[in-house]
C-alpha cells in the first residue's frame, strides 16, 4: 500500500535528515572557542564575536566550517582602516596566535593569510563530521567604525582595504527571528540553504536569511513558512538586490544574474503553491510531487498519476474541460527546463 504523508510530515522528516547532531555542535563550538581565545591574546582587551551557521542556528549535516570575529580596541584600530593601513599585519598576528596555541593539538593544521579577501582561513586538518574531508575556520580581524554603527572588516580586494558591515546586529536579528518564530525562522533556512544548494546556489546564504527576516516574524508551518518566503523573495529579488537589514552594509550580491535568481525562485514558489492546492484538494501523491521538485534530496518522489487522472475526469462531469483544469500543472511537468537549467 502506497504511504501518504502530509507536507508537515515530510517537511519534517526532510529537515532531520540535514539537522547537524549534537557530536559535529559541540566539537565546532570547542574549536571555535579555542580560536577566540587566541585571538584574544593577540589583541589584549579585544573582544570576540560569533557569526555564521554555527552562531545563527541554522547548521545543517555535514558540518565543515565556523566564523569569529575579533574587534581591536578604539586604541589599538587607530592605525588601521581606509586611507590607513591593511588588515595584513593584524591577520598576521592572529595566524602566529592560532598556531601557537593550536599546532600540538592539530599537527595538521595550516593558515591562509595571503590572498584572502576577508579573514584569517584555518584549516584543521580533522573534520567534525565523519567521512569529512576537513574543517575550517574564519577567523576575522575588525576594528570598530567611527560612527559607532558596526565594523571595519577586510577587504583586501579593494582599494580601501576595508569595507562597512555589522555582522553582530546579523546574528542578533536572526536569533531574534528564532526566538519570534519558535524556532521554525532557523528550520525553514536550514530547508532554504539545502534548496538553494541543489539548484545552482542562486544565492549566499547571508541572502537567504536577510531575506527571511523580512517576512518570517512569527510560528506557521514550514510549509507555509516556505510559501511565504518564496512569495516575498521573488517580489524582493525583483526589485532588486537585496539590502542590508543592518543599514549598514552595501545590497547584498547574487551569485548568478538577477533574472535566473528571480526564476528560479518563483518556480519554487510556483510549486509550493501547487503542492499546498493539491494537499486541500486531498491529492497527498501529487502534493508530494510538487513538493520533491522544490527539495528533490528531501522529499521522496511520488506517483500522482491517478490522482491527476480522477482529477481531470472530475473536472470533466462538472462541465469543465481537461485544459482548463490543468491550471498550474501545465509548465511544470518537466523540472529540469522549469529550472532553467
Amino acid at each position: 500500500m502506497i504511504s501518504k504523508e502530509s507536507l508537515a510530515s515530510l517537511l519534517d522528516q526532510g529537515r532531520r535528515k540535514i539537522h547537524v547532531t549534537d557530536e559535529e555542535l559541540d566539537e565546532a563550538k570547542r574549536r571555535r572557542r579555542l580560536l577566540a581565545a587566541s585571538a584574544r591574546r593577540a589583541f589584549p582587551g579585544s573582544t570576540t564575536y560569533f557569526n555564521g551557521s554555527v552562531a545563527h542556528g541554522d547548521a545543517n549535516t555535514p558540518l565543515t566550517d565556523v566564523d569569529l570575529g575579533v574587534v581591536l580596541t578604539e586604541k589599538d584600530a587607530e592605525p588601521y582602516g581606509p586611507d590607513k593601513k591593511s588588515a595584513l599585519p593584524l591577520m598576521e598576528k592572529a595566524r602566529d596566535a592560532i598556531h601557537e596555541d593550536l599546532d600540538e593539538e592539530f599537527p595538521k593544521l595550516t593558515i591562509e593569510v595571503a590572498d584572502r579577501r576577508r579573514a584569517v582561513l584555518v584549516r584543521f586538518g580533522a573534520p567534525v563530521t565523519p567521512g569529512q574531508a576537513d574543517f575550517t575556520a574564519d577567523v576575522m580581524t575588525a576594528i570598530p567604525h567611527p560612527s559607532g554603527r558596526g565594523l571595519y572588516i577586510p577587504n583586501t580586494k579593494i582599494a580601501d582595504q576595508w569595507d562597512r558591515a555589522d555582522p553582530i546586529t546579523h546574528t542578533r536579528m536572526v536569533l531574534e527571528a528564532i526566538s519570534d518564530t519558535k524556532v521554525v525562522f532557523a528550520r525553514t533556512v536550514r530547508l532554504l540553504k539545502h534548496w538553494n544548494k541543489t539548484h545552482s546556489k542562486p544565492l549566499c546564504s547571508w541572502n537567504i536569511k536577510a531575506l527571511a527576516v523580512g517576512c518570517l516574524e512569527r510560528p506557521m508551518p514550514l510549509i507555509d513558512a516556505l510559501q511565504v518566503f518564496f512569495t516575498y523573495a521573488a517580489d524582493e529579488i525583483d526589485k532588486g538586490p537585496t539590502p542590508d537589514p543592518a543599514d549598514v552594509a552595501g545590497p547584498i550580491p547574487l551569485n548568478m544574474p538577477r533574472r535566473e535568481v528571480h526564476k528560479r525562485l518563483c518556480t519554487a514558489r510556483d510549486y509550493i503553491d501547487l503542492a499546498i492546492e493539491h494537499e486541500k484538494a486531498g491529492r497527498p501523491l501529487s502534493a508530494q510531487h510538487a513538493l520533491h521538485q522544490v527539495l528533490p534530496e528531501l522529499v521522496p518522489d511520488a506517483d500522482g498519476t491517478q490522482e491527476e487522472a480522477d482529477r481531470l475526469a472530475k473536472t470533466v462531469r462538472s462541465g469543465g474541460t481537461a485544459a482548463s483544469g490543468l491550471g498550474l500543472a501545465v509548465g511544470l511537468v518537466t523540472p529540469t527546463r522549469a529550472w532553467g537549467i
